[in-house]
């Protein structure tokens, strides 16, 4: 156990941790020749598009020092603020972390909300500092903002470039010598944290553990604490770039285990792995349930792929254990799907993996938070989506979810985000000076407010160089009300929002214009309008296309003309009872970015 050292990588998305792992693998020898690509540890083709880790991922390297063989178990981490969930469990798998910040840019908010749990589940940090072979590097800069917040000495900052390999050695040598082997009882009761899991078609789903405490052998009789669940471990072994079965790990350890699992919901992150016949006596603290921010409803295009939709949401959420969905059906797109979804990156990404690997198009609609509606008769009722919404006269009051949202940026675009915040009815808590040139926002802001375009918002006023992390704080009351979309005066359900009353007409009058444009022209004319209950409260016409039936009068009488124009007119009212209003998959795009 004295050789083992488990480990992982803080970092904010883009400063460069997928770059320093493949650096790691390549020095230790643990991935070679052919094997070795850029963001080896990222298998996703969307992760290396986009440069982002999606799905978390652990690798053992071996590494010799005075003689000596190490034992090197890295765990990767998720660098977007929509994962932190994944994030503590990996932390609390490790003995020490590499703090890892960008050289060109110095600290953002995600580093420090993950420095701070590394730091509460007394981990040891080692500082680097990558991106030193650019040119617009600020090493003294970032140098003192690291000093200020993890209170260590400059001489303890490493100075790398994970690009060109420059300083890795030297953090090598760091993780040996500073994070200490991990602690545990070998002969103790079992207790594993499962950190992370996979699905396989073929043996079903793969959960990756820590072993805290005991000694686990194949085919053991095991039982997941949270579920009750007992099955056999079919296999164990270690994560080298592919798995390595062996017969036996023991305390300090992290492998894997098989044991033909075939429910994502059964495998949970967090939980504890024990014995059946001697049981620990507790769970190790911290496991929650994964709940989603926010809802939105998932259609296909062509309700003949409703099956097709179906079983690649179930596929889809065997390896994407956060995903949360329930049937659901609505007037205007058929049957489909309500899902749950950590964050906005979330969803596009679900929309992205279907599209790709399940080849489906689906429409989604807008999404919403989870409100909680108290009723006059004393009842409380959760509310993912509008028409979930009870009718006003049942309602006493409504409560929407708030976050904390600590925004890190330079002192010149301070008045700009306090504008934008305080437009999304967000109210500041603290002001705090990180250094000369950084400093820390801290805002009350209702979750409703953020989901839709905040973060784009927040980087193009910042030009980029705002970073934004954010946790819930509770819920509180709110003037919520529900605005419905009128076509033709009947009701679109997938297109109505929750809104709060003093933004509903400026909202309502801007989705009617918005609309106006993007549906296509009919026959007939066709009326666009926002209501609020009964109440009417913006309206757009979409003029019809017409012929101009009085072309071939020349001359003669008006009243001839007048007769072909009121033909037409009850013609067009006819067709206009009759006829049905496409609306395009645009439409529903465009209300996310209604600005």
């Amino acid at each position: 156990m004295k050789n083992i050292r488990n480990f992982c990588i803080i970092a904010h998305i883009d400063h460069g941790k997928s770059t320093l792992a493949d650096r790691l693998l390549e020095i230790t020898g643990t991935v070679q020749g052919k094997d070795l690509q850029n963001q080896t540890l990222d298998d996703m083709d969307l992760e290396r598009e986009r440069g982002i880790t999606i799905k978390s991922h652990a690798i053992q390297m071996e590494y010799k020092l005075n003689s000596e063989t190490y034992i090197l178990n890295l765990i990767d981490t998720p660098g977007h603020v929509d994962f932190s969930y994944e994030v503590s469990r990996s932390i609390a798998a490790c003995e020490g972390a590499l703090l890892v910040v960008d050289a060109t840019q110095g600290i953002q908010a995600q580093t420090i909300s993950t420095l701070y749990q590394a730091i509460d589940h007394d981990l040891t940090i080692i500082p680097v500092m990558n991106k030193m072979d650019m040119a617009n590097a600020m090493p003294d800069e970032v140098e003192d903002m690291i000093v200020d917040l993890v209170g260590c000495d400059r001489e303890d900052i490493i100075r790398v470039s994970a690009r060109t390999g420059m300083g890795v050695e030297e953090i090598l040598h760091a993780i040996v010598k500073k994070i200490p082997a991990p602690k545990g009882d070998p002969d103790a009761p079992l207790q594993m944290l499962v950190f992370d899991s996979i699905f396989n078609p073929f043996r079903g789903i793969i959960a990756y553990f820590r072993i805290v405490n005991g000694t686990i052998h194949t085919n053991d009789f095991v039982k997941f604490m949270s579920t009750k669940k007992e099955y056999n471990a079919d296999e164990i072994g270690v994560l080298k770039l592919k798995q390595q079965p062996c017969d036996t790990l023991s305390a300090g350890n992290v492998g894997y285990i098989i044991s033909g699992i075939k429910t994502s919901s059964e495998v949970r992150v967090g939980d504890t792995i024990t014995h059946v016949e001697r049981p620990c006596d507790k769970p190790i603290e911290g496991f929650q349930h994964v709940k989603p921010m926010l809802y939105a409803g998932v259609y296909p295009v062509n309700a003949d792929e409703y099956e097709d939709l179906r079983s690649s949401i179930e596929k889809l959420q065997l390896n994407d254990a956060s995903l949360f969905y329930e049937l659901e059906s609505s007037a205007a797109l058929g049957f489909g799907f309500r899902c749950g979804f950590l964050g906005l990156l979330h969803m596009e990404i679900v929309q992205e993996r279907l599209d790709r690997e399940f080849n489906i198009d689906v429409i989604t609609t807008v999404p919403n938070v989870n409100y909680k509606a108290y009723l006059t008769d004393g009842d409380v009722i959760d509310v993912y989506n509008p028409s979930g919404l009870p009718d006003v006269s049942k309602i006493e009051h409504v409560e929407e979810p708030f976050i904390v949202a600590e925004i890190i940026t330079t002192p010149e675009f301070v008045g700009q985000i306090m504008k934008l915040c305080i437009d999304k009815r967000g109210t500041v808590r603290n002001q705090v000076y990180l250094s000369e040139t950084r400093l820390e926002l801290t805002f009350d802001l209702p979750l409703g407010e953020i989901i839709f375009d905040f973060y784009d918002k927040l980087k193009s006023i910042s030009k980029g160089y705002a970073s934004l992390d954010y946790y819930i704080s509770g819920y509180r009351p709110a003037k919520l009300v529900k605005l419905d979309i009128l076509l033709n005066g009947e009701m679109v359900d997938a297109l109505s929002s929750l809104i709060h009353v003093d933004h509903a007409y400026s909202f309502g009058r801007r989705i009617c214009e918005k609309l106006k444009d993007l549906i296509p022209r009919q026959q007939f004319e066709i009326a666009i309008q926002a209501a609020i209950g009964g109440k009417i409260i913006a309206r757009e016409t979409v003029k019809p296309v017409r012929k101009d039936v009085t072309a071939k009068c020349y001359g003669g009488d008006i009243t001839r003309k007048r007769k072909l124009l009121e033909k037409q007119k009850a013609g067009k009212k006819r067709m206009r009872q009759i006829g049905n209003v496409e609306v395009p998959q645009s439409a529903f795009l465009a209300i996310l970015k209604v600005d």
